[in-house]
């Protein structure tokens, strides 16, 4: 895919994209990055590694601009304290070239990645059950249990 068209594609994902689905992305995104930045630091390539660190950053950032606290304050200062330690995390990463302090941000964010996987799969089985609840269907009858073979 030529690169205009790659652009074009992730602009519609993007604008269609739930707010849940574009939290995703973001860790998705922290995560590519860093795995790039992780190879490249080790590679000592560190105009690479700091490219990549400095994306992860402004992810990370923008992971905690987008918390809201008037929602669940309790909940958003422990993720703001996660965020703000990973982003400290990541400076050392790019100021001392440090792998393992790079390594320990990627560590967090694969967790807080998986946590919001496992969140978004429980609501959509939420969503799920209620939208079935409100579905007007017959109680089986005999008929209909006998009309149904097993045995194709």
């Amino acid at each position: 895919m030529n690169p205009a068209a790659a652009q074009k594609y992730l602009r519609a994902k993007v604008l269609t994209a739930t707010p849940e689905q574009l939290q995703m992305m973001l860790f998705d995104g922290a995560l590519r990055f860093g795995e790039q930045a992780r190879a490249a630091l080790a590679a000592k390539k560190y105009d690479e590694s700091y490219e990549g660190i400095t994306k992860v950053q402004k992810i990370v950032m923008e992971l905690r601009i987008g918390l809201r606290p008037d929602v669940y304050p309790e909940l958003c200062n422990r993720l703001a304290g996660i965020y703000t330690y990973v982003y400290k995390r990541l400076i050392a990463a790019n100021v001392d070239r440090d792998l393992a302090a790079l390594e320990e941000a990627i560590k967090l964010l694969k967790f807080q990645r998986d946590t919001w996987a496992l969140l978004m799969e429980k609501l959509s089985k939420d969503k799920a059950a209620v939208a079935a609840i409100g579905i007007d269907m017959p109680e089986p009858s005999d008929r209909m249990e006998a009309s149904i073979s097993m045995q194709g």
